[in-house]
């Protein structure tokens, strides 16, 4: 969409304003630093963690220190017709450059929970109130709750509350540990989900 030259066009004298050749002359010239402003204006939503797709989610994860492509492929979380949870909805297609050991990159979707983990990661203070905040707003995007059970030990557990079968690439990465809810120091010792 470009942008308007109205705020430069205005500032021009009532003496010069009703030539029609000299006004299409300065509005044609200021054209490129309104199209320019107008791209400025849309810069934050363009790299807002919610509204970002694609590249611009890319280049986030690399500010916050995540990238879209794992490590190790996550295994279990393709569309299976047998499989209890990876029916219709709830598994990960398989697509055409998919490596079929497993996923190696995440989907917009996943990739922006990722994100968001590492973002609220990266402000968590290491107090069990604030983990259950960065539980919620992990999870509650698919309608669970999260239950922290705290041993005492040195041990904790992660309990995924809500309707059956979450979806399973959120499972693999919160076991796998991407989403990394725990103090230093604690280890977890099992993780529970429907």
């Amino acid at each position: 969409m470009p942008g308007s030259t109205y705020s430069y066009t205005k500032l021009i004298t009532s003496e010069h304003a009703d030539k029609a050749k000299f006004m299409a002359t300065v509005s044609a010239s200021f054209q490129p630093f309104a199209d320019l402003l107008d791209l400025y204006s849309q810069v934050p939503t363009l790299y807002d963690v919610d509204q970002a797709v694609g590249a611009q989610l890319d280049i986030i994860g690399q500010w916050v220190g995540r990238n879209r492509n794992l490590s190790l492929p996550i295994a279990g979380v393709y569309f299976a017709f047998d499989t209890p949870g990876l029916g219709f909805d709830q598994g990960v297609w398989l697509g055409p450059y998919d490596s079929a050991t497993g996923v190696v990159s995440l989907s917009d979707q996943y990739f922006r929970l990722l994100i968001k983990s590492a973002i609220m990661n990266n402000q968590w203070n290491g107090s069990l109130a604030d983990a259950y905040l960065f539980a919620g707003q992990v999870f509650d995007a698919f309608g669970y709750s999260f239950v922290i059970n705290d041993y005492c030990n040195l041990t904790m557990s992660l309990e995924i509350q809500g309707p059956a079968n979450p979806p399973p690439l959120v499972v693999a990465l919160l076991t796998g540990g991407y989403f990394d809810i725990r103090p230093a120091g604690i280890l977890i010792s099992s993780y529970i989900h429907p």
